[in-house]
């Protein structure tokens, strides 16, 4: 699909058909196509939760202010951002090391950036975190709908319930969840409401 097209019939999907499944390869195929997402020095600071089990959609029903959505989607991933991502442990460093060529002090000098750019304050981990992960969800919206998917990305959530009840380490943070199905044609959404344009949200500085 054209990207124009991507974005124009890309809706909010309220509603979803019940008993349509995803599979597990178009699901993975999303996802790959998804990770092209860029994040701050290719750290890749995400990871996703994919809920789809009857107990674990009931948990998250709960969890999301009971929106019914998440019962009839298939499928609801919980995107989850790593406020540490920016750490010696992030295996991307190895692999940034061997793209460069084995350079040892230009790697040097990212993580040095990194760790200051990320790291040296806890608005910058949660920032770090929430900005990287945002730019997964989008790309996650957009892959789905290139696959004729459907999506519906929630954040009226209690982050800390899902934290605590899906087993969240201290350094991740729950970012938002997104539903993925096949919108319900039966059930009438909103018209799209128009957008703020070029003229309404930006200036020159």
């Amino acid at each position: 699909m054209e990207t124009k097209a991507l974005f124009a019939e890309r809706r909010s999907a309220t509603f979803f058909i019940k008993d349509r499944d995803i599979n597990d390869q178009l699901l993975e195929n999303i996802i790959n196509l998804a990770t092209e997402a860029p994040s701050a020095f290719n750290l890749q600071p995400w990871r996703i939760i994919i809920v789809k089990t009857d107990e674990s959609r009931q948990k998250l029903f709960n969890l999301a202010n009971q929106q019914d959505k998440v019962l009839e989607a298939p499928v609801t991933l919980i995107i989850v951002g790593n406020k540490e991502g920016y750490s010696e442990k992030n295996p991307v460093w190895t692999e940034m090391l061997q793209s460069v060529g084995g350079d040892e002090q230009m790697v040097s000098g990212a993580k040095e950036a990194a760790a200051f750019l990320y790291g040296s304050s806890d608005e910058r981990k949660l920032k770090f975190a929430e900005s990287n992960a945002g730019l997964l969800s989008m790309a996650i919206m957009i892959a789905a709908k290139e696959f004729g998917v459907d999506s519906h990305p929630m954040s009226g959530i209690d982050f800390d319930g899902i934290s605590k009840e899906f087993g969240l380490t201290e350094g991740e943070s729950a970012v938002m969840t997104i539903s993925l199905g096949y919108y319900d044609e039966s059930r009438q959404l909103y018209p799209r409401r128009p957008r703020r344009l070029f003229d309404e949200i930006t200036s020159v500085g």
